[in-house]
């Protein structure tokens, strides 16, 4: 399958590590020109022909200034996320961690799309995908912030959507559930070992980015407003015990 992405330019958000380094490999080897913002320092390893810019993503002129930098821009994929608290009661949570949370995992996807749509309007249109979560339909113990964070970012994705099409610009989710990354280990409570031997399903950075691929390119120009979840199925299995 030709993706036909060539050739664009992509800024994608949380780029240094887990499913956004993926982003960022997956795209460069479709010949995308590559911007990434994100708090940390430019790995070694990142290829040279990535233009980097160190930035909290809900920092909106290091945001807009990465949006500048960006040129042409027809791509833009939120990755930048935390955890927020993890594993505690609503009622130990406090009003700055829960805040904090929102602020990461959804002002700052809006700020991306915010200047990221003024910059494709100017081109005819482009493609905003946000990697979202399962944890947006479904919640586990522990996850009050997270979870309130990314099911706001699904109706955020549905809203900017709407007043984007008549722009030609698109905007959808990826949610899938665990991925082996470096905060999910850590959440976990998996940094040593990993996840071999745990009794659930769990994906890989490289395929969460292939689902972003798709739809930042052409073929799913019929795809707008919409989530694409990778969950194993989870979301599909009824409680009912039969």
């Amino acid at each position: 399958m030709e993706l036909n992405l060539a050739g664009r330019t992509a800024l994608i958000t949380g780029g240094a590590s887990g499913i956004g380094r993926a982003v960022v490999t997956a795209l460069l080897d479709e010949g995308v020109r590559v911007v990434v913002l994100d708090r940390a320092e430019r790995p070694a390893d990142v290829p040279e022909s990535v233009r980097w810019h160190s930035g909290d993503v809900t920092d909106e002129e290091a945001v807009a200034a990465a949006v500048r930098d960006s040129g042409d821009l027809s791509i833009a994929v939120g990755c930048a996320g935390i955890s927020g608290p993890v594993g505690k009661a609503p009622t130990e949570i406090g009003r700055d961690d829960f805040a904090r949370t929102l602020d990461v995992n959804l002002t700052g996807q809006f700020l991306l799309a915010k200047h990221a749509a003024a910059a494709m309007r100017e081109r005819g249109g482009g493609a905003i995908v946000f990697l979202a979560s399962d944890s947006g339909f479904v919640a586990a113990p522990g996850m009050v912030a997270y979870c309130a964070s990314k099911g706001g970012l699904l109706m955020l994705a549905k809203a900017l959507a709407t007043d984007l099409a008549d722009d030609g610009i698109r905007v959808n989710c990826v949610a899938p559930s665990v991925v082996d990354t470096p905060m999910s280990r850590a959440d976990l409570g998996l940094t040593e070992q990993g996840f071999d031997g745990q009794p659930f399903p769990v994906h890989q950075p490289e395929e969460v980015a292939a689902a972003v691929c798709y739809l930042a390119s052409d073929l799913a120009r019929g795809v707008n407003g919409t989530t694409h979840v990778l969950d194993f199925g989870g979301l599909a299995r009824s409680t009912f015990p039969a």
